[in-house]
């Protein structure tokens, strides 16, 4: 069984009609801007992108690539490709794995909307979480790297890196509630009552402690460049959900490829596999991992946390519908996104009953 997520949203295409730009522009800005850039210069558009167009940019001697907020009518505090460089180069400086970044350009004129430029990472991305591609005996050490890498991010000082303003420190999942139940609000297609009742339940429901570090905010497996030949993460990408919040969001998120619906046959998840035929961590082992590496000795409120992700997804796949909708959604795949958001709320109610809700 090949990854079919390989053939549907890796690789590139040509530039679609609404995201072409003038690609002299950025050429000539490239030369003045990028550290040992030479033309000529050829523009791609990756497949695979819901919120912010990406560009492979190929040169005769290297590759970059290029984050740009989409044009078009744009939901408030979104596509924030500017706050990404800013991780991005932070990170980059302490070895986490990232690309490295070369400018960030605000002046619309070059290319019609803000942008950045980075290295273009020589590896792998890998999309179905199962690793049908990947040899039995070698897919164990790439879910410990991925969680290794994710406990790193938690774990680095954030003040020390210059990011003390990257976000507000505490009332992370009260803002994160607010924030999504307002995006849904504002891309609302059709009336889900699960997702209401979780809209009204999650925020006077928040377990007590307040923990802040640095979290990516999307962080799964699609989301990062392995090492060709080994099991090593050798970039994290896509950090536009990033912010200061709290670590716990930031895990029981990626922990939801365990508990996610396969409803569609659009995604892939782990929810009833064999994990010893995969040779593949359940959800405890891997849990289990990520407080190792964190220093805790294990995490409560789980449910909670899995009704909050649950509603936090159906937000943001909400979002992709409703640009859908406005017609400034990046991805040709978009519209199917709006067969999940229904039973992701459907579960993420299940979970809150699990945790106390009536």
């Amino acid at each position: 069984m090949k990854d079919e997520g390989i053939e549907k949203f890796g690789g590139t295409k040509d530039v679609a009609d609404t995201h072409k730009f003038d690609e002299q522009n950025l050429e000539a800005y490239m030369a003045a801007h990028v550290d040992g850039f030479e033309g000529p210069l050829e523009v791609r558009q990756f497949k695979g992108g819901q919120s912010n167009p990406t560009y492979q940019l190929i040169t005769p001697q290297k590759k970059y690539v290029m984050r740009r907020k989409p044009p078009g009518k744009l939901l408030p505090s979104a596509h924030a490709v500017d706050r990404e460089y800013k991780v991005i180069t932070a990170l980059g400086k302490t070895g986490f794995p990232v690309p490295r970044t070369y400018c960030l350009c605000e002046d619309e004129s070059i290319v019609g909307t803000i942008f950045y430029i980075m290295d273009m990472m020589d590896g792998r991305i890998l999309w179905d979480p199962q690793l049908p591609d990947i040899p039995k005996e070698g897919r164990r050490a790439i879910f410990e790297a991925k969680i290794k890498t994710l406990a790193d991010l938690h774990n680095t000082d954030y003040a020390a890196i210059g990011l003390s303003d990257f976000g507000k420190p505490g009332d992370y999942f009260a803002r994160q509630i607010s924030r999504w139940s307002k995006q849904y609000q504002l891309s609302e297609t059709q009336e889900i009552t699960s997702m209401n009742k979780l809209i009204d339940w999650l925020p006077n429901n928040i377990p007590g402690s307040d923990e802040v570090s640095i979290v990516h905010g999307d962080y799964r497996l699609d989301n990062m460049v392995l090492h060709k030949d080994k099991p090593e993460v050798i970039a994290v990408l896509d950090w536009e959900l990033s912010t200061l919040g709290h670590p716990l969001g930031d895990f029981t998120y990626h922990l939801m490829q365990w508990y996610m619906p396969n409803d569609t046959g659009s995604t892939n998840t782990l929810l009833g596999c064999d994990f010893s035929e995969l040779n593949i961590p359940d959800e405890a082992e891997y849990t289990r991992l990520y407080c190792e590496h964190t220093g805790r000795d294990s995490i409560e409120n789980l449910d909670y946390y899995i009704a909050y992700n649950m509603f936090r997804l159906a937000g943001i796949l909400q979002g992709i519908v409703g640009r859908v909708r406005d017609g400034t959604a990046s991805n040709a795949h978009a519209a199917a996104m709006a067969d999940r958001v229904k039973p992701l709320s459907d579960m993420g109610w299940e979970y809150a009953l699990k945790a106390g809700a009536v």
